[in-house]
């Protein structure tokens, strides 16, 4: 498939999974909503009944919210920049989806599997969105297209263009769990965003294969969600390999494809 004819693809591709996932989010806002207008509803009755059954002179109905986080907009790690993503905050999943709990699960690389756990109480955030896209089936067939094998040493995912400009349609912030000292151990699953802006997190993330020293930069550092517990050798094959051009910053010298990803 010609680059033209894969850009293309990968065009309509995230079109439909957007339209899937705006349609996924609003029906379960009409649920919330509904739910509250029913609850809504008994109250007032309650409250009717009450009055006349103790003559009182008012009532204050309890008031209903549905929690929406705030967005931001994130990519990759010492500088990878993308095109800003609109923040489209109603598209962002609720940290409250991440349960405050520990994930675990499988990342599937066309080399091997990567067995993960991710931390929703240090990330609620970032672990809400990464689960929320695994379910929806975002990542499947997904590139990693940037590999760095010198200063720092990561392996980069989840853009569906594989250009390292491609998100999800939505940005969130901010940074979580960032490490104070700048150090990244070998195994860390972290948050791609754009340099100097911590509310440009969207979908890309990056895996730590051999320790790495990252310095923050004005925005802060890179949101740590996650570990690989086992599998990271498939991570160092593929680094060892190189990068396609040969420099020490590039799309990997042969593909590495996400075909799915289970988180439970």
């Amino acid at each position: 498939m010609s680059n033209k004819r894969e850009r293309e693809y990968e065009r309509r591709r995230m079109e439909k999974w957007q339209a899937r996932h705006a349609e996924a989010v609003r029906r379960r806002r009409r649920r919330i909503v509904a739910g509250s207008v029913v609850g809504a509803l008994v109250l007032v009755i309650g409250v009717v009944a009450a009055v006349v059954a103790n003559n009182a002179d008012d009532a204050t109905p309890a008031a209903y919210s549905t929690d929406t986080p705030s967005p931001d907009a994130t990519q990759p790690p010492v500088d990878a920049t993308p095109t800003a993503a609109p923040t489209n905050s109603e598209l962002v999943p609720d940290p409250a989806l991440a349960e405050g709990r520990t994930w675990t699960g499988e990342i599937d690389l066309n080399a091997g599997p990567l067995q993960v756990s991710l931390d929703g109480a240090a990330a609620p955030q970032a672990v809400a969105n990464f689960v929320t896209l695994a379910k929806d089936g975002f990542f499947d067939g997904t590139k990693c297209h940037r590999l760095t094998t010198e200063g720092i040493y990561v392996l980069q995912c989840g853009d569906p263009q594989a250009t390292g400009m491609g998100g999800p349609g939505y940005s969130w912030g901010p940074i979580e769990n960032a490490p104070a000292d700048g150090t990244y151990p070998a195994g860390t699953i972290a948050m791609a965003r754009q340099s100097g802006n911590g509310s440009s997190m969207g979908s890309q993330f990056f895996i730590v294969y051999d320790t790495s020293s990252i310095p923050s930069d004005k925005a802060g550092g890179y949101t740590v969600f996650g570990q690989v517990t086992s599998g990271l050798d498939v991570v160092k094959a593929i680094a060892d390999a190189g990068t396609a051009q040969g420099s020490p910053d590039g799309p990997p010298v042969s593909d590495v494809i996400i075909e799915g990803v289970k988180i439970q």
